[in-house]
């Protein structure tokens, strides 16, 4: 679904104005009485956005400072883009700049909410991953400005000897995920709409934490896409949404900074409340609550065993929508302050404003 950067803007504004429910929406009593997740029309809060996007407009040439810390600078507003990674892709097409993108990362045509929002991409020419990136091909294309992840940083001088306008995000935790938001809605033009993405981002998660209030924190286990003896420690992005939604994390004492390697021993004595499956995790729930060597662990025991939301993409990743990670976490940990109505609201309210599409259905 295509649209204007001026649509996109009256969009963003009915979902800055209105979160996806008020906190007393948030109740399991109060859901029930919910007709539906708000819907996005028009109104004259949306017809002042037109002079609040003059008014953030932004001049070029353009120098920002990119997540590795870079200055690069901009020298006119781009017109072409190039995502070699997922996130920014995804980010982009929350920023409402979806059809300047002429070439993305690799396996866009396996993306869902890709092809529920912007399935032109997914035809697009692949510019490789954070592993192999084509550099020539990318340079082919001759973009504007090329987003990577930070990883590709020793492979940017030489996207730059080709001439190549980079910029490096790294949103590796919520902060930062507001910084890349802030980096790219500068660089391509859009900051009244980044902004209202991030004050859509937060009226969330604050409706989550007042909702959540004082109760008791249950502990969290966050298995890994490949088995379920990798978890996540508190340097990754997994450790927020176990935070936002009201938990703790089992694995708190883990230093590595990627999902980190674990015994059964090491489960069953952290005994967590509750064992919690990644969105693209290749194994099941039903293979953990079958697994014998987790029978004694408190979670298998009482059937507190679930797996993140994955019908429309991986929400434990810092994209735009991990937000809903935290919803849907907060609903499963604590059912009787927060109610899975909620999680569909904030959902529908999301991805129609910011996606240009209503989820049909939910996993």
């Amino acid at each position: 679904m295509k649209m204007t950067k001026m649509t996109a803007l009256l969009l963003a504004a009915a979902m800055a104005l209105t979160a996806c429910g008020s906190t007393a929406a948030v109740s399991s009593e109060a859901a029930a009485s919910a007709a539906a997740a708000p819907e996005v029309t028009a109104s004259p809060e949306e017809a002042a956005v037109a002079p609040a996007a003059a008014e953030t407009a932004v001049t070029y040439p353009l120098t920002v400072t990119d997540q590795l810390g870079r200055e690069v600078t901009i020298e006119t507003e781009p017109k072409t883009l190039a995502s070699g990674y997922y996130i920014s892709t995804s980010l982009l097409i929350a920023l409402g700049v979806q059809d300047e993108l002429v070439g993305v990362e690799a396996k866009a045509d396996k993306r869902t909410i890709y092809n529920l929002s912007a399935p032109e991409l997914q035809s697009l020419p692949s510019i490789g991953t954070a592993k192999e990136f084509d550099l020539e091909g990318c340079a082919a294309l001759t973009p504007d400005l090329v987003i990577v992840p930070a990883k590709l940083k020793d492979s940017i001088p030489q996207m730059e000897e080709l001439g190549l306008t980079v910029l490096a995000v790294k949103p590796e935790d919520q902060d930062k995920l507001y910084g890349a938001i802030d980096l790219l809605a500068q660089a391509t033009n859009t900051v009244a709409r980044g902004e209202a993405l991030k004050s859509a981002i937060e009226d969330n998660l604050l409706s989550l934490h007042e909702a959540i209030g004082d109760a008791e924190a249950p502990t969290v286990y966050m298995a890994g896409n490949s088995s379920v003896l990798q978890t996540a420690g508190p340097a990754m992005y997994q450790n927020y949404m176990i935070e936002n939604a009201g938990g703790l994390n089992a694995a708190a004492s883990v230093e590595d900074t990627y999902w980190a390697e674990v015994s059964y021993e090491q489960v069953l004595d952290w005994d967590p409340d509750y064992i919690i499956l990644a969105s693209d995790a290749d194994y099941d729930v039903d293979s953990v609550l079958n697994d014998a060597a987790l029978a004694d662990c408190t979670a298998v025991r009482e059937g507190h065993v679930y797996q993140l939301p994955h019908a429309i993409e991986a929400v434990d990743s810092p994209v735009p929508g991990s937000f809903l990670g935290s919803v849907y976490l907060g609903s499963v940990l604590h059912p009787e302050q927060v109610s899975e109505q909620f999680y569909h609201d904030c959902a529908d309210t999301f991805y129609t404003t910011y996606y240009g599409f209503t989820p049909a259905s939910y996993e």
